[in-house]
């Protein structure tokens, strides 16, 4: 079983989504989990969450528990599922509890 270590993330992180900032914090949080590669998670506090729609895809980690998911939407189109958070994560991994992580290959992450 990979062991799960969240760390602070020091400084700025800002997503950005078709030219928008999504996202603008410097409270976010990483999550290292075995050899897989580390996944910034966001407090969603710090979201604009107009462009996110609730998605009812679901899935589970053994290791984080359920999985919720988000589209990304605007006047253009949506990009499914792009967005997930651990509404209620099990034992060790309470730290992600409501934040949003992101595919890297659907928004473009900064780190300032």
């Amino acid at each position: 079983m990979p062991k799960i270590e969240i760390v602070s993330v020091k400084g700025q992180v800002i997503v950005r989504w078709r030219g928008r900032a999504l996202v603008d914090t410097t409270q976010a949080v990483e999550l290292r989990e075995g050899a897989y590669p580390p996944v910034l998670y966001l407090k969603r506090e710090d979201a604009d969450m107009f462009f996110f729609e609730p998605s009812l895809h679901h899935t589970t980690c053994p290791h984080k528990g359920v999985a919720s998911y988000f589209h990304l939407s605007d006047e253009a189109g949506r990009v499914e599922n792009a967005v997930w958070s651990y509404e209620t994560p099990i034992a060790g991994a309470e730290a992600i509890a409501g934040r949003l992580a992101f595919y890297v290959d659907k928004v473009e992450i900064v780190r300032a």
